[in-house]
């Protein structure tokens, strides 16, 4: 057994924390994948780098409204894939290096296995060299999530791809079944489909993207449906791999339907990695989701919901919120409250921004319309159209719009939507005018917009209800 003065699980927002702060103090760093996490590795960066490529590919479909004639000549996906994890892969790599052998990690030990918690801040770790306990005065569980596959029969034999392996295929397939309605099959098949694959997108929902505002969800449903097959209200029953193809059986209102295609992806949902650390064993209380229980201050409950001293988790694994930007502030709450113990700090979860990168780009934060409906508040909506500002005319956007939810009285801003082109940079003037307090009379009246560009969709949005 090998006792250690902090033991942090995880290499993703997890990786941050080990700094000077905490020279002399022994760590150990548990990883039993790729250095740098979910995010890194097949997450929010080499989708956004996939999902820009097929942004590039999709211009020539759109080019001829702007009197310009282009063509698609070709699709190199091994060219693709090679460029992005050609530039992923090394950092991750180096992230493990430089945890391994620079001088600056002198305290620091690196165990690369699967760990599991055997007792309150004792763990066993399975590395290549056998199996080895660790203990450690305090703990940070930063350990993630996993795609996961719902119980359908046939499907876990049927090969199926997820999130984590359907980037790094070999061969671009020339049709694909996409299960799911959320944010990464939105994104998924907006690359697929631009690249020329025959998506087919299965959703148990009437919309897509359900969980945003009603018209955001509604709007991209109509887009999403004129671009590629999209089977709503889909009850997948079976699915089966044969001859190589996949044939997926299931309900589409009141009808028995078969549908086949080279590939299936599942993006159907990722559930945190609490059940192979076996939490339980530590005391570690979870949600129903599995999801580890913690207060505002990133530290672990039991499962009566009293603090476990000295245990914190942060991200995917402990987080409603499965974002990098929301892992990575937990990460810097976990590292004062480790160094400062006597001036504990809360997350500020009030207003956590995302964003979707399908086609359109989608932005939101704060309250839904639903939400403000269902709190009783007294609200105002105001909705500007990409097509009533100039810029939205140099894109002959006629789809695209921005969605504010207000309070009435006071003009402070409860939510806002933006479905459109650079979606998630727009929003962000509204995302900082609400963590600082600022309400739409405000950043209306105290500032220039410059004309005629892309931000004066917030500024005539905000004018209606001002």
């Amino acid at each position: 057994m090998t006792h250690f003065d902090l033991l942090i699980i995880g290499t993703g927002s997890g990786n941050s924390l080990p700094g000077p702060e905490f020279d002399g103090l022994s760590i150990a760093l548990v990883e039993k994948g790729t250095f740098g996490g979910t995010c890194l590795n097949v997450g929010c960066i080499p989708t956004k780098m996939f999902s820009y490529t097929a942004e590039i590919a999709g211009t020539p479909a759109k080019a001829a409204r702007f009197g310009v004639s282009e063509t698609l000549d070709g699709v190199d996906w091994p060219a693709i894939r090679d460029r992005i994890f050609g530039r992923i892969d090394p950092i991750a790599a180096g992230g493990e290096d430089y945890r391994k052998t620079h001088e600056d990690n002198r305290f620091l030990t690196v165990y690369q296995g699967v760990g599991r918690f055997t007792g309150p801040k004792t763990m066993v770790v399975a590395t290549a060299g056998g199996e080895e306990e660790i203990t450690a005065d305090r703990v940070v569980i930063a350990a993630g999530a996993r795609p996961s596959l719902p119980p359908i029969p046939g499907l876990s034999q049927a090969q199926a791809l997820t999130s984590d392996s359907v980037m790094r295929m070999e061969e671009l397939p020339a049709s694909m079944i996409i299960l799911g309605s959320g944010f990464i099959a939105a994104e998924m098949a907006h690359v697929f489909s631009s690249l020329g694959v025959a998506v087919t997108v299965l959703a148990r929902s009437s919309v897509l993207l359900r969980a945003q505002d009603h018209n955001i969800a509604e709007a991209y449903t109509t887009i999403a449906s004129g671009t590629y097959d999209v089977r709503l209200e889909f009850s997948t029953t079976a699915v089966e791999r044969r001859d190589g193809r996949v044939i997926v059986t299931g309900i589409h209102r009141d009808e028995v339907v078969t549908i086949e295609a080279d590939e299936i992806l599942v993006a159907t949902g990722r559930q945190p990695n609490s059940d192979t650390l076996e939490v339980g064993a530590a005391g570690i209380g979870t949600h129903a989701d599995g999801r580890v229980r913690v207060d505002d201050y990133q530290r672990v409950l039991d499962e009566s919901g009293a603090v476990i001293e000295g245990v914190f988790a942060l991200g995917d694994i402990s987080s409603p919120w499965q974002l990098k930007h929301v892992a990575n502030k937990e990460a810097k709450t976990v590292r004062h409250n480790l160094l400062h113990p006597d001036d504990l700090k809360a997350t500020d979860h009030r207003y956590v921004p995302s964003a979707v990168f399908g086609d359109p780009q989608i932005a939101t934060v704060g309250m839904t319309e639903a939400q403000a409906k269902e709190s009783g508040l007294d609200y105002a909506v105001a909705k500007q159209d990409y097509a009533g500002i100039a810029y939205g005319w140099a894109m002959e956007n006629t789809t695209g719009f921005a969605k504010i939810i207000v309070d009435r009285e006071t003009t402070r801003i409860l939510g806002a939507h933006i479905i459109g082109p650079h979606a998630p940079t727009l929003i962000q003037i509204l995302i900082q005018a609400m963590s600082t307090g600022q309400t739409a009379r405000d950043i209306v009246d105290t500032q220039y917009w410059i004309h005629p560009a892309m931000p004066e969709l917030i500024e005539n949005a905000l004018l209606q209800v001002v």
